[in-house]
């Protein structure tokens, strides 16, 4: 594929559109309801990659990737869960029903594994063998698979705070969720990530964990929302690699998302230093990544769209249909 660094989208700041709600990666706008159609929301995935709680850099065409390789999950899991997409009127776009997303982080586990304070992993190691609601067994090793996949929910942190461990029991008692709605929720997330783990093994993967983000329509139904199975919201480890590495006590070969990251904190004190520039190389090689990811997981070629002057020309184009001034 021809690599085209200037082929990037920076920000979407697209003043004929009503609600902005500017993210690290996002930028969203919220169309409200009217006689024609209910309250929606429209994603536009742009090129920034966030970590450390700060963008790092703008990586060309990770928008598109990420948006594509959603879609390509949303249309193989509609069978599961209803979701929230509505239309894809640019490859970076996504207007989807506005939905009241759940207070409750649902993780799926399908491996001892992770590196965060509420990683199954970090808190094993430390001696922990009751977590999320469940117990896990003495004598585990780092990566091994887990006697079945898990929900390790956490609350949502709101205004910088920080997410905690939860059982269903406390989810259902503290008011979070209703049992009938916890229900719902668990199910479907195991499902889809019985679905994800199937269909990436068909591909020479292991979807080891990934992150769903549940939210209700206006008719109360659960909706899957934002992204699902991208290696922003997903760890996946290449198959072949798996079994040497564990013997190794090593970790799997994966899709290295982070080399970034990586490269950034070996440089400097990240949530302190300013950031040192990144070089061409490294953020033509993070966009390879991610290419290469799309492929793998979906069987695809990537193709990069291409037309308009810029991508956010692009975008423009494409969204006037939803301008109101």
């Amino acid at each position: 594929m021809h690599y085209d660094p200037t082929r990037t989208l920076p920000e979407a700041r697209i003043a004929e559109l009503p609600n902005p709600y500017f993210g690290k990666v996002r930028d969203c706008y919220d169309l409200p309801a009217n006689p024609q159609a209910e309250a929606r929301r429209i994603l536009i995935s742009s090129d920034r990659i966030s970590a450390f709680d700060r963008i790092l850099a703008v990586i060309p065409y990770k928008g598109q990737v990420l948006t594509q390789m959603a879609r390509f999950w949303f249309d193989a899991t509609a069978d599961i869960c209803p979701n929230h997409v509505l239309a894809y009127p640019d490859p970076n776009v996504v207007v989807g029903k506005l939905v009241t997303i759940l207070p409750v982080e649902i993780v799926v586990r399908g491996y001892l594994a992770g590196t965060t304070g509420t990683s199954v992993l970090t808190m094993y190691k430390k001696g922990v063998r009751q977590m999320y609601g469940h117990t896990l067994p003495d004598g585990m090793r780092d990566n091994q698979a887990l006697p079945a996949p898990i929900i390790t929910p956490t609350s949502k942190a709101f205004d910088g705070g920080h997410d905690e461990p939860l059982t269903a029991e406390e989810i259902v008692s503290q008011g979070l969720l209703s049992q009938a709605q916890w229900d719902d929720v668990s199910a479907k997330a195991l499902a889809l990530f019985g679905r994800g783990q199937k269909m990436a093994a068909e591909r020479g993967l292991l979807l080891v964990d990934t992150k769903y983000e549940f939210g209700l329509d206006t008719d109360g139904n659960i909706l899957i929302a934002d992204e699902i199975h991208t290696p922003d919201s997903s760890r996946y480890w290449i198959a072949e690699s798996y079994a040497k590495a564990f013997e190794a006590g090593e970790r799997p070969a994966s899709f290295d998302k982070d080399v970034i990251r990586a490269w950034v904190a070996a440089r400097c004190d990240p949530y302190k230093d300013d950031i040192p520039a990144i070089p061409a190389e490294m953020i033509e090689k993070t966009a390879r990544a991610y290419i290469e990811a799309f492929e793998m997981i979906t069987g695809q070629p990537f193709i990069p769209d291409l037309s308009g002057t810029t991508v956010l020309d692009r975008v423009r184009g494409n969204l006037r249909q939803f301008f109101t001034a």
